[in-house]
């Protein structure tokens, strides 16, 4: 199956997709606030400019789309049809760079956790992942 866009409305629409200030990256920022801790944003002396640092505690949080990041098992992760062998490499790469920073920033002493898009779905849920991450 083909793009339902032409090569220039599609670009067009790529070109608009942000990678900081996300609605779920805000969502989980959000909650972290509610519980009382505050964090930096973006601090690009980490590796992988994490998208949240708490610094007094060592920990980073990313919050990683299903989709760019390869979400294993996630409806929200299926590569598309079209220019099928570059999506899989795009998402390939993500993947290795993903666990590359997540390596590095362990050896810096950090603890990492990555909270999936798909996961805001059950907010309950995932305060719940984030206190026991941030109590730990």
């Amino acid at each position: 199956m083909s793009d339902v866009f032409s090569p220039e409305k599609r670009r067009w629409i790529m070109s608009r997709v942000r990678n900081r200030d996300t609605a779920p990256e805000v969502a989980v920022r959000s909650m972290i606030h509610r519980m009382g801790y505050r964090f930096r944003l973006h601090a690009r002396d980490l590796p992988g400019t994490p998208d949240i640092v708490l610094p007094r505690h060592k920990k980073v949080v990313f919050v990683h789309g299903c989709f760019w990041h390869g979400h294993e098992g996630c409806p929200r992760a299926k590569l598309p049809q079209t220019n099928a062998e570059f999506w899989r490499k795009k998402i390939e790469t993500n993947v290795r760079r993903d666990r590359k920073v997540v390596e590095e920033l362990a050896e810096c002493g950090w603890q990492v956790l990555i909270v999936w898009g798909c996961e805001l779905r059950h907010p309950q849920h995932l305060t719940e992942k984030l206190a026991d991450f941030l109590r730990s």
